[in-house]
């Protein structure tokens, strides 16, 4: 089975093509730049890597261009558009309606749609690529695998805010989360490496990028997340604030005469650790100038491995134990200082970091403490298109075997 995996985002698409036998891919790419008069579409395939600068106004087009690539004759990995079986798309929101990966019908498209309430940046563009592959590959079935579906098993302590209930009754203000087909693959991931069986487990995984968030995984079910409504809750980010009082929130809208669109716009993209550091939401850079002896940018570094692991010690509290922590993303799998500064502090959970196996290490599969440790830390290098190409080969696997 070959699965074709898309990310539609507001102004680009990932994606990969994979064939499912062996789970290789064949083809991977992003278009970016959608609607702007320099779009183009970067791909690698057969162990190339080729820039093409075209006209994409819309998602549609960039689908169409993805698709022409794929069979094309100096790129192309396959020889039909018939060879692609399936298409499994990323969905940011599923709400409370959707606990697992769905075969994506027009109730489901619908469902998915109304959902844009809770995800207005996310959901609508997820649902321009279903909308595009119906158009172009008519015959093609199609699956959602949700960011939030993973972690509709937090009991209802977990997820409900101290706000009047009937908020949670007629708007369903409730934490979700995100992050969780990550979360739910490097958990995985890591008890296979241990030969340890995640049923057994008390496990945190850290997803730790530009987007950041942090799960309790208790005997292989998420019981909390650092994301909540939205992705704007939680650990500090690159412009994401995180955690923050309502009440100052509210006093620097006063303040600053900010309107709702304003006041989104500074908690989602002006704050986090570059409205800390004023430097930048990157943390290679934000280090260098740290190393240049930039006090704010030496703060930011400090406040995010603090928030890090402030998050660490309250899921080991909430599972009474931990016996594994899992970095992965971005800044989890190459920055070793943030993964030292994250654990240190932390022996008397049972954690004996060791510098000698984290220092340097980037994008490997590692564990990060002493043999003796009680806790261990780890490595795990993240793939959401993965686990999404599985859940859309198992679910079109296991309908065409009921027909």
């Amino acid at each position: 089975m070959k699965v074709l995996v898309l990310n539609c985002g507001s102004s680009s698409i990932k994606f990969q093509l994979f064939n499912m036998e062996d789970a290789t891919v064949l083809t991977k790419g992003i278009v970016e730049k959608i609607g702007l008069e320099d779009s183009f579409v970067k791909l690698e395939c057969n162990g190339r890597k080729e820039k093409f600068n075209y006209d994409v106004p819309e998602h549609t087009k960039g689908i169409e261009h993805i698709l022409e690539l794929l069979v094309s004759e100096d790129y192309g990995t396959i020889e039909s558009h018939d060879e692609i079986d399936a298409v499994g798309h990323r969905v940011a929101h599923g709400g409370e309606k959707f606990g697992e990966s769905v075969l994506i019908d027009q109730q489901v498209a619908s469902e998915i749609d109304q959902l844009s309430t809770l995800a207005p940046l996310h959901n609508p563009n997820n649902l321009k690529g279903i909308r595009a592959i119906e158009k172009l590959l008519p015959s093609v079935q199609q699956v959602a695998v949700f960011d939030t579906a993973f972690h509709q098993t937090m009991p209802a302590y977990a997820y409900m805010y101290g706000l009047p209930y009937e908020m949670y009754e007629k708007h369903r203000v409730r934490r979700y989360g995100f992050h969780g087909t990550s979360h739910r693959y490097v958990a995985e991931e890591a008890c296979k490496h241990l030969n340890v069986n995640i049923e057994d487990q008390r496990i945190i995984t850290c997803h730790l990028g530009n987007g950041a968030s942090i799960t309790a995984i208790d005997h292989g079910q998420s019981v909390d997340t650092s994301m909540g409504l939205t992705p704007v809750e939680g650990l500090i980010m690159g412009t994401r604030s995180g955690d923050l009082d309502l009440g100052a929130f509210t006093f620097i809208m006063e303040k600053e005469n900010l309107d709702i669109q304003q006041a989104n716009t500074l908690i989602n993209k002006k704050s986090g650790m570059l409205g800390v550091t004023g430097v930048s939401p990157d943390m290679r850079e934000i280090r260098e100038e740290a190393a240049k002896g930039n006090k704010r940018a030496e703060l930011g570094l400090q406040m995010y491995d603090y928030r890090v692991k402030k998050y660490i010690g309250a899921y080991t509290a909430a599972m009474g134990g931990v016996d594994l922590i899992v970095f992965t993303g971005g800044v989890g799998e190459n920055d070793y200082e943030t993964r030292e500064g994250s654990l240190r502090g932390l022996e008397y959970l049972g954690v004996e970091f060791d510098p000698g196996k984290n220092d340097g290490v980037k994008g490997e599969q590692k564990v990060i403490t002493t043999d003796n440790s009680k806790v261990t830390a780890m490595i795990v290098p993240t793939n959401e298109e993965l686990v999404i190409a599985r859940d859309t080969q198992r679910i079109i696997e296991g309908k065409n075997q009921t027909q």
